[in-house]
């Protein structure tokens, strides 16, 4: 035991650098979510490592995190970008979110549910539709599908998700046309949590398939036209 120790101990430094560049990455990945590094943006480390003031190997490694998580790509004597997606990498996303979405209504069990946080995001993608913040709409949105897969009470089914949704933010980035995108889902978010107010899984299950479906089929339409793909 007392070997293991010392060769645990060795590790300790990796701890803070570890930490840290997990706390980099946190900020990186939201920042990409908001759009303030759009998809096929070069990321600099000079820039981003003096502005967060860390080191270059602590970005690289946060880099190296965002990477795995398919937010970044490196290109080979280019550097690290923001990844552009592909036509089928929107389709993954999405049969992801149905495989696993749906599957969390599925599995819910017996009423009451937990449901505070899907009504919270209701209201936050209503206001903000009435101040004409298409973008806060999408980001709405995205809030009420964490809230909602956040009802399998599962970590690791939030931590896959949560890179998911990430990755679909920058699809919703190259689309670009917020409104058309985001305001039909008001008011089915509005649907599927009223028939989880009342105990309905099934009739929720079933809106959220189509409404899923459906999604894929709006963004697949303007993202093969925004970034030039014939399919």
């Amino acid at each position: 035991m007392t070997e293991q120790l010392r060769d645990l101990s060795d590790d300790r430094a990796l701890l803070g650098r570890t930490s840290t560049a997990e706390r980099v990455s946190d900020i990186l990945r939201s920042r990409i979510a908001e759009g303030y590094f759009p998809p096929g943006t070069r990321l600099s480390e000079d820039s981003i490592g003096g502005a967060l003031g860390v080191s270059r190997n602590t970005l690289r490694e946060a880099f190296r995190l965002l990477t795995h998580e398919r937010l970044l790509v490196h290109e080979l004597n280019r550097g690290v970008f923001v990844r552009v997606l592909t036509v089928e990498d929107v389709e993954d996303i999405y049969r992801t979110r149905r495989l696993v979405e749906c599957a969390v209504v599925r599995g819910l069990g017996e009423p009451p549910y937990g449901l505070d946080g899907l009504a919270g995001a209701v209201d936050e993608g209503r206001r903000a539709a009435r101040e004409g913040d298409w973008k806060g709409v999408g980001t709405a949105n995205i809030h009420f599908h964490r809230e909602l897969v956040a009802l399998a009470a599962s970590e690791r089914t939030e931590e896959l998700m949560r890179s998911v949704f990430a990755e679909l933010r920058l699809a919703f980035h190259v689309v670009d046309e917020p409104q058309r995108l985001h305001e039909p889902y008001i008011a089915r978010n509005v649907a599927i949590l009223e028939a989880l107010q009342v105990g309905d899984q099934g009739k929720a299950e079933g809106l959220l398939a189509g409404y899923l479906d459906d999604s894929l089929e709006r963004v697949v339409e303007v993202y093969r036209r925004r970034v030039g793909e014939d399919g």
